[in-house]
């Protein structure tokens, strides 16, 4: 972050009229400031407050003003600080699945609206967080790709939404055990903020790399940049087809990147981290799961030791198809299985909220915040 921008970091101003400020990409929020720039924040302040602050948004997961550790002063004053103003606006809260699936829709400060989902599981917490607000890559039978792009996000953009997770899953007396980058938006095209969110996440929140999986619909670039990346990040990549003319269909980024290279960034990725790669697939009916297609993704998850994520395509309107009935998607995992593939089944969750997969649609025009 350049300096001049530093400059007005300690300047409390009211809260007022936060909701029409410019989004956090192009400002300042608390999750986006690094320790050295919280420190300017807290000039004048004993050394040892920038620790306190650190570890109560991090390892609290708690608002400033909620420090008790802090003087009362100081606390009204960071509770007024612009740079410390949270990120995310809180439009909407539901839950499913007798209260184990909750979604969350956010609106940004520059009015984009975002959608978060943490899903409670018997041995542990996921949340799928959103990287874009809305997203490019077209497909279509993903509400999310329906709606269109709008704008990357930025680092405490991403990262706001895994400690309102961890408050959440504390709240229920659990710990948020993993982070997955499968919701709104496209990781590896919006890459050097989601990297700096995932740095964060590990270093600071203190999530282990094996509990933080980013997917792809298949940005080879991006494939690459994390292959050489310190920290071993499980991969997922979205491949609903593995011929070209399905896929140039289905994933429309199929045309830039087909098959045969991304199947080598894989490989390059499996190699280099020891990670076992995962392969997203939703079925959807008479289009993705016939025979020939269980073949074909044989062919490409057994060399790579993939595990195949089976996924019946959720209600998506605007799109034709079904998803495959849950016979033919038992039948589909059962071939694969007699091929050598490790695969199963994902349960669907929070379907009744349009939380489920490919069903993350929010538009700031349909909601009232």
């Amino acid at each position: 972050m350049a300096p001049k921008l530093l400059t007005d970091l300690r300047v409390p101003s009211s809260r007022a009229g936060r909701a029409s400020r410019p989004g956090t990409l192009h400002g300042v929020a608390r999750y986006d400031l690094a320790r050295a720039e919280l420190a300017q924040v807290l000039a004048g302040e004993p050394p040892y407050r920038v620790g306190q602050v650190w570890d109560g948004l991090y390892r609290q997961h708690r608002d400033p003003a909620e420090l008790t550790v802090l003087p009362v002063v100081l606390r009204a004053r960071l509770g007024e600080c612009e740079a410390l103003a949270p990120a995310l606006h809180l439009v909407q809260r539901q839950t499913a699945d007798r209260g184990t699936t909750v979604k969350w829709v956010w609106r940004l400060g520059d009015g984009a609206v975002i959608e978060t989902v943490l899903m409670h599981y018997p041995d542990r917490s996921t949340v799928c967080v959103s990287t874009q607000a809305g997203c490019a890559m077209g497909c279509g039978f993903c509400a999310t790709g329906q709606a269109g792009f709008r704008r990357n996000l930025s680092v405490g953009e991403i990262v706001e939404q895994v400690v309102m997770a961890c408050r959440e899953a504390e709240g229920s007396e659990r710990r948020l055990g993993n982070v997955v980058f499968m919701g709104m938006g496209e990781p590896l095209a919006n890459y050097p903020r989601v990297w700096s969110a995932i740095e964060r996440i590990h270093d600071d929140l203190g999530l282990s790399a094996r509990h933080l999986t980013v997917s792809t619909v298949g940005i080879i670039p991006g494939i690459r940049r994390l292959t050489a990346e310190a920290l071993p990040v499980n991969l997922a990549v979205s491949l609903h087809a593995a011929n070209d003319e399905l896929r140039d269909r289905l994933v429309p980024i199929n045309r830039r990147y087909p098959l045969a290279k991304l199947v080598r960034a894989c490989r390059a990725y499996v190699d280099a981290k020891g990670r076992r790669l995962s392969i997203e697939w939703a079925l959807i009916e008479g289009v993705n799961d016939r025979p020939t297609d269980v073949a074909e993704l044989a062919a490409i998850a057994v060399p790579l030791g993939a595990h195949v994520n089976l996924i019946p395509l959720n209600p998506t309107p605007g799109w034709p198809t079904t998803g495959t009935r849950p016979q033919e998607v038992r039948l589909f995992r059962d071939r694969l299985v007699s091929m050598g593939v490790n695969a199963t089944i994902r349960r669907n969750r929070g379907t009744d909220i349009d939380a489920a997969c490919g069903q993350l649609a929010a538009r700031s025009g349909t909601l009232e915040g």
